[in-house]
């Protein structure tokens, strides 16, 4: 599916990062990744997951970049230029509040954990895609992960829930921006699934289990099912799709109220009898 495609997966953090799943599930297909972490903190751990990737992306680079500092960016793309001679898909899984505006009352923002939650969670895409843009000369694919925060209100979520809408609104807006030129722009939103940045997010278990309890398939979603997603949309498969939302989250964002599951179901995750 994705044989032949060279991609560049941003925001790896260990083991349990969407980022890295997207990346695993891209190379599975017979992509081609490079990795970036934010730091040195993070490299190594980045370098040793990129070991386990499968086929040519077992020995994929991995850069340093702070998507805050746009020379980071200049340095990233110039050192995906001299390595590959296009980039067919970006995937970009990068998001970060304070932890201290994920707790208590959304009026209670600080004016400059606003505008850090805007600058990494979204800007970043809008920065990144620009960067890029121009090594994906006959098209390509670029794809965000985003949440249902941006779409209603989750409790803790906060100033987050706020980035995440503004990501989803980018997303349409380079979908229109970089179509004339094939690039299209999709959004990811998974459900909730334990990575570092949740472990930020108040009751995050408290999520879990009630995603678990009433969603239409009654449980929650695995980070590989999401890394799967991405990497359609990635491919040619999805050639005609761009400016999409699509929820990764066991069918939880279509519920309304939810009140438990239906009298007659006596199996769980299969059919009723």
């Amino acid at each position: 599916m994705l044989a032949g495609k060279k991609g560049l997966v941003l925001g790896v953090a260990n083991k349990r990062s969407l980022a890295f799943a997207c990346a695993r599930a891209c190379a599975e297909r017979g992509a081609e990744v490079a990795l970036t972490c934010q730091n040195e903190r993070f490299e190594q751990g980045a370098r040793d997951l990129a070991a386990t990737l499968p086929g040519a992306s077992a020995t994929a680079p991995v850069f340093r970049c702070d998507v805050t500092r746009d020379e980071d960016i200049a340095s990233l793309t110039e050192s995906i230029r001299s390595r590959w001679e296009r980039v067919d898909f970006l995937v970009h899984s990068i998001a970060f509040a304070n932890p201290e505006e994920l707790k208590g009352r959304f009026r209670d923002t600080s004016r400059p954990g606003f505008s850090q939650a805007l600058d990494i969670s979204c800007y970043s895409l809008v920065a990144v895609a620009r960067a890029v843009a121009p090594l994906m000369p006959s098209g390509g694919s670029v794809v965000t992960l985003s949440y249902l925060g941006g779409e209603r209100v989750v409790p803790n979520y906060n100033v987050m829930g706020v980035a995440k809408a503004a990501l989803d609104c980018a997303v349409r807006y380079l979908a229109y921006d970089l179509g004339p030129s094939g690039i299209r722009v999709n959004s990811v939103l998974p459900g909730p699934i334990r990575t570092l940045s949740a472990s930020g997010v108040g009751d995050f278990s408290k999520m879990l289990d009630h995603v678990e309890q009433v969603s239409p398939m009654r449980r929650n979603v695995a980070a590989d099912e999401v890394g799967d997603v991405v990497a359609f949309l990635a491919s040619d498969m999805a050639r005609g799709v761009t400016g999409a939302m699509i929820h990764v989250d066991a069918g939880y964002s279509v519920m309304g109220v939810a009140i438990g599951a239906p009298k007659d179901e006596e199996t769980k995750g299969g059919v009723a009898s």
